[in-house]
């Protein structure tokens, strides 16, 4: 199968891509390689996954805002599958600039689908965000509770949901969306929460909490994001629909530290800083739905998670060296 994966320089694109890779599949990634974070880092992923593939690998420096880069990749490789993974990330970065989440998450995601619509794909596979709730009023979140975005980042996210329904009802694009929840492992994004924890407690500096630390993350491992990815590859029974994908659990940040300190065999040190702005104070997803259409199985629990990323990160320190010698 020849399948597109936008965004594949980055975090989940990269695993998904590889896995697919590994399976014998035809992967073209689409990625700008934008300077969210270093990009030495999304040139890694890159390296590890024409490794995996070979002459099944190719990759497409370009946009998913630029029309005609969108329609050439897609038709040119003959396009079956797409996994629509390419977004400006950040809910605290969409507050400083809410432009930039817009033109790429939205209108970029728009490129795509009428592209994928024009070349008659078999499906696309939409990342949404479990930051579409904002606070909702109790958890664990189900898909059909009340969503009220806190951000535009998540605004975008909602959008691009509600675009892929819409392609799906009318222009004939089978779309499955996955609401993600916090997701982490190998490779994760350097400005995210565990691995600044962990970096921070092996370099013997104390961990940086935003707000008091009460608050809790339903953290999802990679593995089993690109599980609930793959199991879409060929299967119809999630089409039109939106999904949770989460681990059915969640942690206090606090708790988080702490674990993480215990792993590093490091002091738990704790530094409080101002609340983020527009953060949610809880997340917890309910995957009965996810169970149920497509057999998803959460089955790495935080802990494990947790143990297992320090124990790469040990091995690996240098896949984060561009930006830990300049911390």
């Amino acid at each position: 199968m020849k399948v597109l994966v936008t965004g594949g320089a980055g975090f989940v694109g990269s695993h998904i891509a590889e896995q697919l890779l590994e399976q014998g599949h035809h992967v073209v990634t689409l990625d700008a390689l934008d300077s969210y974070y270093d990009p030495a880092i999304k040139r890694r992923n890159l390296q590890r996954c024409s490794d995996a593939g070979g002459e099944h690998f190719t990759f497409v420096e370009g946009s998913i805002t630029d029309e005609r880069t969108v329609r050439e990749t897609i038709a040119g490789h003959d396009v079956d599958v797409i996994y629509h993974k390419a977004a400006q990330a950040g809910v605290r970065k969409s507050v400083e600039n809410p432009r930039k989440p817009h033109r790429i998450n939205t209108t970029g995601l728009i490129t795509v689908l009428q592209a994928a619509a024009d070349h008659g794909v078999d499906r696309l596979v939409n990342a949404s965000s479990s930051s579409v709730y904002g606070d909702a009023a109790s958890l664990p979140y189900e898909e059909d509770d009340r969503l009220r975005p806190r951000s535009p980042y998540a605004v975008t996210k909602l959008m691009g949901e509600h675009y892929c329904r819409v392609w799906h009802d009318i222009y004939d694009v089978p779309t499955v969306s996955l609401r993600y929840f916090t997701v982490y492992g190998p490779r994760m994004r350097p400005n995210m929460a565990i691995t600044n924890f962990t970096a921070r407690c092996l370099e013997g500096e104390p961990m940086e909490i935003y707000g008091d630390g009460c608050q809790s993350r339903d953290f999802t491992h990679i593995d089993d994001v690109v599980d609930a990815n793959l199991a879409l590859l060929e299967t119809d029974a999630a089409d039109g629909e939106v999904l949770n994908i989460g681990s059915g659990d969640n942690i206090t940040i606090v708790d988080l530290a702490e674990h993480i300190a215990e792993a590093t065999d490091s002091e738990f040190a704790l530094e409080y800083t101002a609340p983020a702005t527009a953060d949610a104070r809880h997340t917890h997803a309910d995957v009965s739905k996810a169970r149920a259409s497509i057999d998803y199985e959460p089955s790495v629990s935080i802990r494990e998670g947790v143990s297992s990323f320090v124990d790469w990160y040990r091995r690996n320190r240098e896949w984060y060296e561009p930006l830990v010698s300049q911390s």
